[in-house]
C-alpha cells in the first residue's frame, strides 16, 4: 500500500504554469495535513551535508575559481539514504536536508569571492589581520543577514510569480525530490561518478601521474607562439571542471569561453604591439617590464584581467537597473505583509506560514547592531564614526540586492553576487576613505564588508530556490527558514577551516589557488585605500564592451566572467557543454535525449563533487607533510600529453556512461 502511495506522488499540472483567475496551486503534500519534516534524521544528514558540500565547494572555488551549486547532488543523495533506510513519507524530511545541506555553496561563494583577498593582501602588507573569527563572523552574519532580509519576499517570488519565473535549480531539485524510488536508483551513477572522478582529481593531485594542465608550449611552435604573438592554449584536465562545464551548458560555456578568448587571444596579443617598448606601471608600481617583453601569462595578469572586472561590475549595475521595478514591488509588499496581525497569520494554511514578520524585524535589527559592535571593536579600530559609516553601507546594500539576487536565481539560475559585490567594495573605499580610514587598516574593513554583502546576497540567492521547492511540494516554510539559520552556522565554521588550510597548504599568493574573485577584490581594494589611481581606464573598456553586450542581447556577466578567469578554467566549460550537447541530440527520440542528458547530469555531479572532496583530501595529506608529488616528472613536457590521454578516457566515460540505461 505505501509503495502505491508512493508511485502516485507526482507534481500537479500547473505546478510550472501561470494560475488562471481564482486557480490554487495545490502542493504534493496536502496543506491540512502534517507530515514529517524536522526531526533528528533531517537535521543530522542535512548538517552532514552542509559540511561535506561547504569543505568540496570551498575547494573548487579556491583552487580553480568555480562554485558549483550543491542542491541537486544533496538532493538525490537525500532520497538514496531515506530509500536505503525505507523512510516512511520522506517527503518533507529530504526537503529539510536539502535545503539545511544547500548553505554549503551559497556561503562558500558569498566567503570565497572576497575574504581570501585578506590572506592575498597579507602576503604584500603583513601587518594586515586574516582571522578565523574574522571569516566566521562576517560569513555568518552576512548569512543571517541575507535570510532575514528574503523572508518577506517569499510570498511575492514563489506564490504571486508562480509560473511567471523558470526557477531552473529548483526545478530539476524539485523532479529529484519527487521521483522518489527512481531518485534512489539516480544515487547510484552519482556515487560511481564520485568515485571515478574523485579518484583522477586525487591522482593528479597528490601523486602527480599526469599533469593538470595541457598547454601548446609543450611544441616547439606553441613555444614560439606565445613568447612571439603572445598566443597561448591552455586547457585544466580535471574531472571536476569537465563536470561542471556540462551542467553550466554549451550555451553559456560558449559565451564564457568567447569572453576569454577575447582578452586573451585579442587583447592580450594587441596590447604587445601596441606597447612593444612601453612600461605600463602607472597602476601597479612593481610592473618593471615592457609589454612586449612580458609573457602571455603576465600581461593578462598585469592588464586583462582588469577589463573583465570593469566588465562584471557594469554587468551587475545593468541587472540592478533592469531589477529596478522589482526591486519596488517586492518593498511595498514586505510592507503591507509588516502590518498584518497575528490572528491572520494563523489562519493561513501551514504551507503558507512563515516566521512572524515581527521576529524577523527584531532579528533584522538585533544581526545589524551585532554586525556594528563587530565592526567597531574588531575591525574598524574602535573607530565609532567608521563603524556607523560602515553597518550603514551593509544594510542598506544588502537590503536592496537581496531581490536582485532572489531575482537573478529566479529566472536564469545564476546570481551576479561577484558583480555586485565589487561595486560593494568600490563604493565601500571610496565612501571610507572620504571619512578617514584608508591604508591596510582600510582594506581589512572594506574586505570584511564586502564579505557580509557577498554572502547575505548569495544566501537570499540560493535560499529562494529552496522556498520554491517547498512551495511546490508542500512544506512549511517556517521550518525551512528556522533550520536555515543552523546550515549558515556549520557552513561558515566550515569554510573558514577549510580556507586557512588551503592557505597554510599552498598559500593564497602562490598563484597555486585561483581564487579569481578573492584576486579582483585585492586588485579593486589596493589602489583605492593607498592613494594610487586605479586603473579606471581598463575598468572603462570593460564596462563599455558588457553595455555593447548587452544591447546586442548577449548575457554580458557570463562574457565578463569569461574575460577575468584565466583561459585554462574556461576551455573545460566549453569542452564540458559541447559534450552535454552531444549526448542530448545524437537520438531522433526526444525523450531519449531527456534521458541521457539527465544521466550526464548526474555522472557531471559525480565528478564535481568527488573531485572537489577528493581535493579536500590531498590538500589535508599536503598540510601533514605527506609530500609524493612527483615533481620532476611534472616538468617534462610528456606529463601534459598523458594529460590528454587521461582526460579523453574521462571523456569517453561521461559520454558512454549517458548512454546506460
Amino acid at each position: 500500500m505505501e509503495n502505491e502511495i508512493k508511485d502516485n506522488i507526482k507534481l500537479p499540472e500547473n505546478a510550472f504554469t501561470e494560475l488562471k483567475e481564482g486557480e490554487e496551486y495545490q502542493p504534493v503534500m496536502s496543506p491540512d495535513k502534517a507530515y514529517p519534516e524536522v526531526n533528528g534524521w533531517s537535521v543530522t544528514w542535512g548538517v552532514l551535508m552542509a559540511i561535506l558540500f561547504s569543505a568540496a565547494a570551498a575547494y573548487l572555488g579556491l583552487r580553480v575559481g568555480q562554485v558549483f551549486e550543491a542542491a541537486i547532488p544533496i538532493a538525490i543523495i537525500a532520497v538514496g539514504v531515506s530509500t536505503a533506510a525505507k523512510r516512511r513519507n520522506p517527503l518533507g524530511e529530504n526537503v529539510i536536508i536539502q535545503s539545511i545541506g544547500a548553505c554549503s555553496g551559497a556561503v562558500v561563494a558569498g566567503a570565497i569571492f572576497t575574504l581570501p583577498a585578506l590572506y592575498i593582501l597579507k602576503d604584500k602588507y603583513p601587518e594586515m589581520s586574516a582571522s578565523f573569527i574574522n571569516i566566521l563572523l562576517s560569513s555568518l552574519l552576512g548569512g543571517i543577514l541575507g535570510i532575514l532580509f528574503l523572508i518577506p519576499f517569499r510570498k511575492y517570488f514563489v506564490k504571486d510569480m508562480h509560473g511567471k519565473y523558470p526557477f531552473p535549480e529548483a526545478t530539476a531539485t524539485t523532479q529529484v525530490l519527487v521521483s522518489g524510488a527512481k531518485g534512489g536508483k539516480q544515487a547510484k551513477p552519482l556515487l560511481l561518478a564520485g568515485l571515478v572522478g574523485g579518484l583522477y582529481d586525487f591522482i593528479v593531485a597528490t601523486f602527480g601521474w599526469w599533469n593538470e594542465n595541457f598547454t601548446t608550449r609543450v611544441f616547439g611552435w606553441g613555444e614560439m607562439l606565445a613568447d612571439k604573438a603572445k598566443l597561448v592554449f591552455k586547457v585544466n584536465t580535471g574531472a571536476a571542471l569537465l563536470g561542471l562545464g556540462y551542467i553550466v551548458g554549451l550555451k553559456y560555456a560558449f559565451i564564457i569561453c568567447l569572453g576569454s578568448l577575447a582578452v586573451w587571444w585579442l587583447i592580450v596579443p594587441a596590447m604587445a604591439l601596441m606597447f612593444p617598448d612601453t612600461v605600463l606601471n602607472q597602476w601597479d608600481p612593481s610592473i618593471s617590464t615592457a609589454v612586449g617583453a612580458m609573457a602571455p601569462e603576465d600581461i593578462f595578469n598585469a592588464y586583462g584581467k582588469y577589463i573583465g572586472i570593469g566588465g562584471i561590475a557594469m554587468a551587475g549595475i545593468i541587472g540592478i537597473i533592469k531589477s529596478w521595478g522589482i526591486i519596488k514591488q517586492a518593498v511595498g509588499l514586505a510592507a503591507k505583509e509588516m502590518k498584518g496581525n497575528k490572528t491572520a497569520a494563523e489562519k493561513l494554511p501551514r504551507t503558507q506560514r512563515d516566521i512572524p514578520f515581527k521576529i524577523i524585524a527584531i532579528g533584522s535589527i538585533a544581526t545589524i547592531i551585532i554586525t556594528f559592535i563587530f565592526f567597531w571593536a574588531g575591525v574598524m579600530e574602535g573607530n565609532l564614526l567608521f563603524a556607523v559609516v560602515g553597518i550603514l553601507l551593509v544594510a542598506v546594500i544588502a537590503f536592496l540586492f537581496t531581490t536582485v539576487a532572489a531575482n537573478a536565481i529566479a529566472i536564469v539560475g545564476s546570481n551576479p553576487v561577484s558583480g555586485m559585490t565589487l561595486m560593494t567594495l568600490i563604493l565601500a573605499s571610496v565612501v571610507m576613505v572620504a571619512v578617514g580610514l584608508k591604508g591596510t587598516g582600510g582594506m581589512v574593513a572594506a574586505l570584511i564588508m564586502g564579505g557580509v554583502v557577498c554572502t547575505a546576497l548569495s544566501v537570499a540567492g540560493s535560499f529562494i530556490t529552496d522556498l520554491k521547492i517547498g512551495y511546490w511540494l508542500g512544506s512549511t516554510p517556517r521550518k525551512q527558514e528556522t533550520w536555515k539559520f543552523l546550515g549558515t552556522l556549520v557552513s561558515a565554521a566550515t569554510v573558514g577551516g577549510v580556507m586557512i588550510l588551503l592557505d597554510k597548504t599552498y598559500g593564497f599568493a602562490s598563484g597555486q589557488l585561483a581564487a579569481p574573485q578573492a584576486n579582483a577584490m585585492a586588485a579593486v581594494i589596493d589602489p583605492l585605500m593607498n592613494g594610487i589611481d586605479a586603473p579606471w581606464v581598463l575598468y572603462a573598456i570593460g564596462a563599455v564592451i558588457a553595455i555593447v553586450l548587452t544591447w546586442l542581447k548577449v548575457p554580458a556577466l557570463a562574457f565578463a566572467l569569461g574575460m577575468f578567469i584565466p583561459i585554462q578554467l574556461n576551455i573545460p566549460l566549453l569542452i564540458g557543454g559541447a559534450i552535454n550537447w552531444y549526448v542530448t541530440t545524437r537520438s531522433k527520440n526526444e525523450e531519449v535525449n531527456r534521458e541521457r542528458g539527465e544521466k550526464g547530469t548526474l555522472i557531471a555531479s559525480g565528478f564535481i563533487a568527488g573531485g572537489a572532496l577528493m581535493g579536500v583530501v590531498s590538500a589535508l595529506l599536503r598540510f601533514a607533510e605527506v609530500d609524493v608529488l612527483n615533481t620532476e616528472w611534472l616538468a617534462n613536457p610528456l606529463s601534459e600529453i598523458c594529460s590528454l590521454v587521461a582526460y579523453a578516457l574521462l571523456i569517453v566515460y561521461l559520454i558512454k556512461s549517458t548512454k546506460k540505461a
